[in-house]
């Protein structure tokens, strides 16, 4: 991998919309998701305490869980977006 200096034109996005709506509904998706433990932690804080895993509690495990699903969502949005460039933009490089 070169380390060159970057493009000073970087051109035309075609996939730019589609990578939009992606990254829109992921982010719908989580905010859904951690409205969810928000909603839990402030009507219904005992349910937090409860163990489930390993003697940890509810609160942890989908503390850590949000934190797995956002690194998940990231690759996955990479992963889309990158297919869509190369499928509407010809799989050129700048």
């Amino acid at each position: 991998m070169l380390h060159e200096p970057a493009p000073k034109e970087t051109g035309v996005d075609h996939a730019s919309a589609r990578k939009t709506r992606i990254g829109v509904i992921l982010f719908l998706i989580y905010t859904f998701i951690y409205f969810g433990f928000v909603i839990i932690g402030i009507f219904f804080p005992d349910i937090m305490g409860i163990n489930v895993l390993g003697g940890q509690n509810i609160a942890v495990i989908y503390g850590f869980g949000l934190i797995l699903l956002a690194i998940a969502m990231g690759f996955v949005y990479n992963l889309v977006c990158s297919r869509y460039e190369d499928e509407m933009n010809g799989g050129e490089q700048p």
